[in-house]
């Protein structure tokens, strides 16, 4: 039984649970934090104690917005919440976040959540838009924040984490370009781009595979015998959300239709989120669904040869799957180098 099968049985039958862990004392940004999923997860680590929540956001009028929602719900302090501009279509925009973070006295997590999907080609700061934003704009901000989180780490003798956002769509991925020498110039060829749902899921594959990357990069601190820095994505299926805004008459009717039917509230998915800030190092560099490890979770489906594994994709598993996967990480971090020359010293 395959990928669908377990999606459909996690989202019929699986409800995420309630975080319950203490984030009291830890400074937490979450970028793309003033809707949806990014929004429910600030305001669960805000209910959770956390004693500074970063709410990285390219609109300040609804970041404020999201804010006072929060401090309504929750009763927090003001001061336990900030609205920081972040555009992740703009690297400078980027750099000047990582800069302004690293003043800060400690940063014990960062969510990246922001993204987009679209169904229209366009080229923003290099790259066609959905690679800028979910791609190379999240690992520019990551390698940005590395240094602040180790410093951190050291400083407070603790361990940060630093979670990504990606999606179990990266399944659905047909990916032909990835056979091309330069992946990232064939992903600007209008010509051959397949936009909305493949261009979304081939986005999200990539970052499942640096992520994973990036945690055997920085696997391990010379003095240390586990990860100052527990690195990992989750995926929180299939959510509620303005993702198909751009759809538009038979697609979106249907779109609603399974809505209605199978997709979860904001708030339950983001608990999944949360997961991933809250879990310890055994999900360094790994996949989590229904907030746990996917590799090692396995649906019981009542059908016939049940056992359904909510894994990666098989793009991801085996030796073609880590031989891609460094070949993307290499060919990445040649696109951050040519944006912040040296950024990679950073691993």
């Amino acid at each position: 039984m395959g990928w669908f099968a377990s999606f459909l049985y996690s989202q019929l039958f699986v409800k995420p649970p309630q975080p319950t862990k203490d984030f009291s004392g830890q400074t937490i940004i979450i970028t793309g934090s003033n809707t949806g999923l990014g929004l429910e997860a600030a305001r669960h680590v805000t209910r959770l104690g956390a004693a500074l929540v970063i709410l990285a956001v390219r609109n300040q009028v609804k970041g404020e917005i999201a804010k006072k929602s929060i401090l309504a719900s929750t009763g927090c302090a003001a001061t336990n919440i900030e609205v920081w501009d972040l555009d992740m279509q703009s690297y400078p925009s980027i750099q000047a976040f990582c800069t302004k973070a690293g003043q800060l006295p400690r940063l014990d997590a960062v969510l990246e959540n922001a993204g987009i999907m679209t169904k229209h080609f366009n080229m923003i700061a290099g790259y066609e838009s959905t690679i800028t934003t979910n791609v190379i704009g999240t690992f520019l901000l990551a390698l940005g924040l590395l240094p602040k989180l180790r410093q951190s780490a050291a400083e407070y003798k603790t361990q940060v984490r630093l979670s990504f956002v990606t999606s179990d769509i990266h399944f659905l991925a047909k990916f032909p370009e990835r056979h091309n020498k330069d992946i990232f110039a064939s992903l600007n060829n209008e010509k051959s781009a397949k936009m909305a749902m493949e261009r979304y899921s081939v986005s999200k594959l990539i970052q499942l595979l640096a992520v994973r990357e990036l945690a055997a990069q920085v696997s391990h601190e010379p003095v240390l015998t586990t990860p100052a820095v527990i690195i990992n994505c989750m995926t929180p299926g299939g959510c509620k959300s303005d993702f198909d805004r751009e759809s538009t008459g038979f697609a979106r009717f249907m779109g609603k239709i399974m809505y209605a039917v199978l997709a979860r509230t904001t708030e339950v998915g983001s608990r999944t989120l949360v997961a991933g800030l809250a879990a310890g190092e055994e999900s360094h560099g790994s996949y989590m669904a229904d907030c746990h490890i996917a590799e090692y979770l396995t649906y019981r489906l009542r059908m016939r040869d049940a056992n359904a594994a909510f894994r990666p994709g098989p793009m991801v598993r085996g030796s073609d799957g880590m031989a891609l996967q460094k070949k993307i990480w290499d060919q990445l971090v040649i696109q951050l180098e040519t944006i912040r020359p040296g950024i990679s010293e950073d691993l």
